[in-house]
This record gives structure tokens, sequence and C-alpha cells, in this order.
């Protein structure tokens, strides 16, 4: 009934559509959506510089091509969405005193993605990544836990910035 009552209201109306990450405070963060979204940009980079061999491409190379750069557009746009959210709701005065940097940081990844949106050049996807892991050392310290690097175990098989969580720790 509250359903039939709002559309059609919504009809009349025209209500705003909005999104948002969560406005409840459920203090849930992570960057490791980013981070995974950053090696997914090198990735398609990676594959979309093999193209440059080929002269002639078939329609359906093309048709691949031009899915891998729309991959790549939209996981760089989720390095900035997920970056923004942990920044914005996360990170209060006690974590900017902590990390001074942190303005700068953010501003700096999301023109960093923006470039990797714009290029097909591996160099600013690794650059992302060694921004967003910088990014993921800075998050787990405000939470007191440790970090360490490893290699994905994936392609691009990049270096990731863990969180160490030790399950026999109390």
């Amino acid at each position: 009934m509250i359903h039939k009552i709002i559309k059609f209201l919504d009809n009349r109306v025209s209500f705003e559509e909005v999104s948002a990450h969560c406005d409840i405070p459920c203090k849930i963060y992570d960057p490791s959506p980013a981070q995974l979204a950053a090696l997914t940009v090198i990735r398609m980079l990676d594959l979309i510089n093999e193209f440059e061999q080929s002269k002639n491409l078939s329609i359906e190379e093309i048709s691949q091509l031009s899915r891998l750069v729309a991959q790549k557009e939209e996981h760089a746009q989720k390095v900035k969405e997920e970056v923004t959210v942990i920044w914005g709701d996360y990170f209060k005065q006690p974590q900017f005193e902590q990390f001074t940097n942190t303005h700068k940081l953010v501003h700096s990844i999301m023109l960093q993605a923006s470039r990797c949106k714009q290029s097909t050049d591996k160099s600013n996807g690794i650059a992302l990544l060694k921004q967003v892991n910088q990014f993921a050392i800075d998050f787990w310290t405000t939470k007191n836990i440790d970090t360490f690097v490893a290699t994905s175990p994936y392609p691009p098989a990049e270096p990731v910035v863990y969180p160490w969580l030790n399950p026999h720790s109390s």
C-alpha cells in the first residue's frame, strides 16, 4: 500500500533520485574493493595493450576491446567511489591529525584514476595502485592494525597491501 502511494506521488511530483553508500553509521569500511578495482584497471590495460600488435582488428576483437575499455573506466570510477566513501564517512579529525596528508593523497588518487580513464598507459594503473595501497596502509594504521605487502595471486600479479588479521591475537 505504501509503495503504491509513494509511486503515485513520484509520478506526480517527480522526486529527484538519489543514492548513497550508507547513511547509517555501520562502521564497516575496507579499502580492499578500491585495491581490487585498481588491480582490475591494470589488468584491463594489459589486455587492451595486447591489441596494439594487431594492424587489422576483426569485429569480434573490436567488440572485445570496447568491453575492456568500458571495464577499465568502470573500475577506475569504482576506485574513486570506494576511496571517497572511506575518506568522507570514516576519516574524522583524529584520523586527519594522524595522517595530515590524507586530503592530498585522496585528491591525488582521484586525479590518477582519471588519468587511467583517459589513457592506456599501464604506468598510470601502477601509480594508481601504489596510491591506493598507501591509502590502505593509512586506513589500517588508524585502526591499529598492522599491514603487510604481498603479490596478488592473480593477474596482474602486483603488490597489494593487506591487513594483518591474526586470528590468534585477542
